[in-house]
């Protein structure tokens, strides 16, 4: 173990950067009012923030990925070191916009993997009832993504209630989650963000060779 690297690594001062995506397209959705809440409670923990406008990202594999949405979509996940993941609840699940844009991140992207070893938070929103079917899927998602996703998770029931007219969320115990999640945000990234590249560092990986992985991945069977 290299204690220097997992306890003493130099520590960056430039704030954190934390990368925002939402699920739905509708002109008041409120995974975007939810996302737009937690990112004003980001900025004013000390982050920098980018929200991600998934309208006009193409379907996945039906175009190229030089798609400039795409581009946009990727570069700001390599820009990121955090990332706040909210998505409405549809039939028991994530959006269909959720799902498209995760999948247009790839686990490597020459030498460069944009989504391994950033913190992860997971919210969403229902119309109805509580429910955790899309935080537990985005979980699943996250760990996928090889990404550090935090313990704490936001779900804001009947979310048409919550909000004004506005688009400012309304004091409630749904509000002072998302609050609980941002800051658990923060401290994890502050934590980690230094110490990334060695908590990911893996041995299978630095023993197999070029060669042996396009032997592997290429293989016709198994």
């Amino acid at each position: 173990m290299d204690l220097q690297a997992l306890l003493d690594a130099p520590r960056s001062i430039h704030r954190p950067r934390v990368l925002m995506l939402y699920g739905s397209l509708r002109e008041r959705s409120y995974s975007r009012l939810v996302t737009e809440e937690a990112a004003r409670i980001l900025r004013r923990l000390g982050a920098e923030v980018r929200i991600f406008n998934p309208s006009g990202l193409p379907l996945p594999d039906s175009t190229s990925a030089d798609h400039p949405k795409v581009q946009e979509l990727r570069d700001l996940s390599i820009w990121s070191e955090a990332q706040v993941w909210c998505s409405p609840e549809r039939h028991g699940s994530m959006t269909g916009v959720m799902k498209a844009q995760i999948d247009w991140l790839p686990l490597s992207m020459g030498g460069v993997r944009p989504t391994q070893g950033r913190t992860l938070a997971v919210m969403q929103v229902s119309g109805g009832s509580q429910s955790f079917n899309a935080v537990n899927q985005l979980r699943i998602l996250g760990r996928w993504m090889r990404m550090f996703t935090i313990p704490n998770q936001s779900s804001v029931a009947k979310a048409f209630a919550e909000f004004d007219e506005a688009g400012r969320m309304k004091p409630s115990s749904y509000y002072n989650r998302i609050v609980d999640v941002m800051e658990e945000l923060m401290k994890f990234t502050l934590l980690l963000r230094d110490r990334s590249s060695y908590l990911t560092d893996r041995y299978s990986e630095r023993v197999e060779s070029a060669e042996e992985v396009a032997k592997r991945v290429n293989q016709r069977s198994i």
